[in-house]
Formats: C-alpha cells, sequence, structure tokens
C-alpha cells in the first residue's frame, strides 16, 4: 500500500508529500484511460494510489483541481519550449520545423498528459474544459507577440497577428490529435508531422502576402 509515511527514513516530510502528490496525480492518468473526469471518484483514486480518502485533501481539494493540475502539467513545459524556439532570430522554415518536432517530442513523452487534454477538452468538467481553453489561448497570445517581432509583420494589424496566431495552434492542438490516435505507428506519425510542416508553411506563405486592411 501507498501512503505518506513509507519510503526511505531519510526523506523528508515535503518529499513523502510530493511523492504522494505525483502518485496522485499519475493515478488519475491511468484510471483516466478510458473515460472522462467527470466518472472519476475521488474514493476510486485513493484506492488507485493505496491511501485512505482523507488523505487526498491533503494534496488536493477535489477532483477538479486534480484535473487543474495536470491541465496545468500538460501546458507549462510545452509552452516554454515553444517559447525558446521562437527566440533569437531563427527563419520561418526554421521556425515551422522545431515547432512541429518539439510538438511530436513533447506528445511522445507525455502522451498521457495530451490523451488527458484530448478527452477532457470536449468531454471534462466545466472548469477543466476553459482551463484547457485558457491555455490554448495563452498559446496564442505569445505567438501573435512573437510574430509581430518577425520580418513582414511590422504593418499587420493586432488583430491579424490574432488571426494568423489562431490558425497556427489550432493546426497544432489537431496534430497532437493526431500523433495520439496514431501512436506505436511510426511511419503513420513520421507522415503527420511532415503534413503538419506542410500546412504550417502553406499558412505562412499565404499570411507574409498578406496586407492589414487600413
Amino acid at each position: 500500500m501507498f501512503t505518506d509515511y513509507d519510503g526511505p527514513v531519510t526523506e523528508t516530510r515535503g518529499e513523502r508529500k510530493e511523492r504522494t502528490r505525483r502518485a496522485i496525480l499519475d493515478a488519475a492518468l491511468r484510471l483516466c484511460e478510458d473515460s472522462s473526469l467527470v466518472a472519476l471518484s475521488l474514493r476510486q483514486v485513493a484506492k488507485e494510489v493505496g491511501i485512505v480518502p482523507t488523505a487526498f485533501y491533503r494534496h488536493f481539494d477535489s477532483i477538479e483541481s486534480l484535473g487543474l493540475a495536470l491541465v496545468d502539467e500538460s501546458f507549462v513545459s510545452l509552452r516554454a519550449m515553444l517559447r525558446d524556439i521562437r527566440r533569437g532570430d531563427p527563419s520561418y522554415a526554421d521556425v515551422v520545423d522545431r515547432s512541429v518536432d518539439t510538438l511530436h517530442q513533447h506528445v511522445d513523452q507525455q502522451r498521457a498528459h495530451f490523451q488527458f487534454i484530448a478527452r477532457e477538452r470536449a468531454a471534462g468538467p466545466l472548469s477543466v474544459r476553459e482551463a484547457i481553453r485558457h491555455e490554448i489561448e495563452l498559446c496564442e497570445r505569445e505567438l501573435a507577440t512573437d510574430l509581430a517581432r518577425l520580418p513582414g509583420t511590422d504593418a499587420w494589424s493586432a488583430e491579424d497577428l490574432r488571426v494568423l496566431s489562431n490558425l497556427i495552434v489550432t493546426a497544432m492542438v489537431a496534430t497532437a490529435e493526431q500523433l495520439i490516435v496514431a501512436a506505436g505507428r511510426p511511419g503513420t506519425e513520421k507522415q503527420i508531422a511532415e503534413n503538419a510542416r506542410t500546412q504550417l508553411r502553406m499558412v505562412l506563405v499565404g499570411a507574409l502576402n498578406w496586407r492589414s486592411r487600413t
């Protein structure tokens, strides 16, 4: 049985707490593989981890707050990596190629998280759906800010930058969901990534010839 008190004698109370919290998050991901968070009970999670139900509340206020933590985990590192790609003075082709490669790698490394996001984006509790939508909007805002620094967009309106960033992020979200479905089929995953590169390049080619209305 997993408890807040097992583990090495040298383990601190804070380390034990963090280990239990991690176990709860991982258990929720496993239990949600075939259903939505709305069907998950606190008792199910506690049983899966091996703790008493009341111990759950030492880490999360509710199942929904647990879901919000998983949303945060799924997006924070991805947003940081995509920001790093756009730093400096990369070419448009470099931005596309590195963004698709980063997304593919991130989905592969955190497949359970992105399976969770794909399900909860449509069927999860309202607060979780809103959190996912907010994270996607943050990606769009950050991208729009970075696009404004690239050559050829200096005369664009803020609205046009927002529209382009929405097109790009929407394509990336769709690509992530396709990669999840194609799990275990390397050839299919490679083709999805190639299609994503082509799609984003076509979007950018059109965008670079766009002139904002005055």
